[in-house]
């Protein structure tokens, strides 16, 4: 398996080989997403200090009180945290999810198909790829299908959750060091967990867009590919996400807190404001070329494997210039190792 950095240079090498088509076209269809995206965590999210909103505030206080009803301890500063966070992730959920269905999944295919066929084709023309609408339809049944993942994720981690803190209230295991080292373990669960379906929901959609077939059968294979690989994908996902906070808080930092101090937008904000949206979809963008990557790294590691495989039982055969025997598989340690 390649290493992180090897895909990551890998990586930026394709997104500047087709430099003009990634930061026109591509990005140019992820930037209506970007700016209400963008929009959407700066306006319609409270933030910890002031949330006027009814509907981020609704959803804190529900899911507060059902934290307190399951049992957990809510006067931890992790799950104050995890119901804020949560309540931010439903409501940018809820006022992004048409432009998500649209503008992002039209964007990752435009990018999926042209790595795929300048891969066959070095010299096609720039320009939208003829298969844009069937990879589109492919990625919109996984994006749903992956959305109803992630939500069984999140319920299936709450349930265990529910289960080890009140297994703790059972066998009396509530003492102070017990308290503190609880919400610990908690966050490193739910982290864990929601990582890896985030991660595994992502290749699906790449997968998806590179291969014949989408919805639940990509993100199971999406899952198998992942076996052994998940260092790599977790340090890959860790550097693009980062990226994509980073943006978010330059966004916050350059046109919200300006706005909020001065109570009326200028034109230099405005400006500034639509340069921050296009750079978070040209990362929007590396950041798919970066999955596409990691793809073809994994697909090749698995062609190699099977090759070695074949390879083995070729030479077995020569050995015995007879039909292959299964009895000879378990003289043979190379082979042993490879089933």
């Amino acid at each position: 398996m390649e290493g992180t950095s090897k895909i990551l240079r890998r990586s930026v090498h394709t997104f500047l080989r087709n430099y003009p088509y990634f930061t026109t076209i591509s990005a140019s269809l992820a930037l209506p997403f970007s700016a209400f995206f963008l929009i959407s965590q700066a306006f319609f999210i409270p933030s910890s200090s002031s949330s006027s909103l009814l509907l981020p505030q609704l959803l804190r206080n529900h899911f507060q009180a059902l934290f307190r009803a399951a049992g957990f301890p809510t006067s931890s500063g992790f799950f104050t945290i995890l119901s804020l966070k949560l309540s931010e992730t439903v409501t940018s959920s809820i006022f992004t999810l048409p432009l998500t269905t649209t503008f992002l999944l039209i964007a990752k295919s435009s990018v999926i198909r042209l790595i795929a066929q300048v891969k066959a084709n070095p010299s096609l023309p720039y320009s939208l790829p003829p298969d844009l609408l069937s990879a589109y339809t492919r990625l919109l049944r996984t994006y749903v299908c992956g959305y109803l993942v992630i939500l069984s994720a999140n319920a299936t981690t709450f349930f265990l959750l529910f289960l080890g803190f009140n297994c703790l209230e059972g066998f009396q295991l509530s003492a102070p060091e017990h308290s503190l080292l609880s919400p610990v373990v908690a966050a490193i669960v739910y982290s864990v967990i929601i990582a890896n379906t985030f991660i595994i929901c992502n290749l699906a959609l790449v997968l998806s867009g590179i291969e014949k077939h989408g919805g639940s059968l990509a993100i199971i294979k999406a899952y198998l590919m992942m076996r052994g690989r998940r260092a790599t994908a977790l340090s890959v996902a860790v550097i693009g996400n980062f990226a994509l906070a980073a943006t978010e808080a330059l966004f916050r930092y350059r046109v919200v807190a300006p706005y909020h101090a001065s109570g009326s937008f200028s034109l230099g904000i405005l400006l500034e404001g639509c340069y921050i949206a296009y750079l978070y979809s040209v990362l929007i963008v590396l950041d798919t070329i970066v999955t596409c990557t990691f793809l073809r790294s994994c697909q090749v590691e698995d062609l190699i494997n099977c090759e070695d495989k074949f390879y083995c039982q070729i030479q077995i055969l020569e050995a015995t210039d007879g039909p292959y025997d299964n009895s000879l598989k378990n003289t043979d340690p190379l082979l042993n190792s490879e089933s």
